[in-house]
């Protein structure tokens, strides 16, 4: 098996490096976050458990 320039490695590096960065951060922005107004109104309507011990 014939052995790899320490170039070749490097380029293979710096690919794999900027796929998993543009890989992440399309992850990130991909998830619409909820706005806080629907937050609020789920916290009010939620009922609250009175637990008897």
């Amino acid at each position: 098996m014939p052995q790899m320039a320490p170039i070749g490695w490097l380029s293979l590096f710096i690919i794999f490096s900027i796929t998993f960065i543009l890989f992440s951060v399309m992850n990130y922005y991909s998830v619409i976050p909820k706005s806080p107004k629907s937050q609020i109104s789920q916290k009010s309507t939620t009922q609250s458990l009175n637990w008897k011990w």
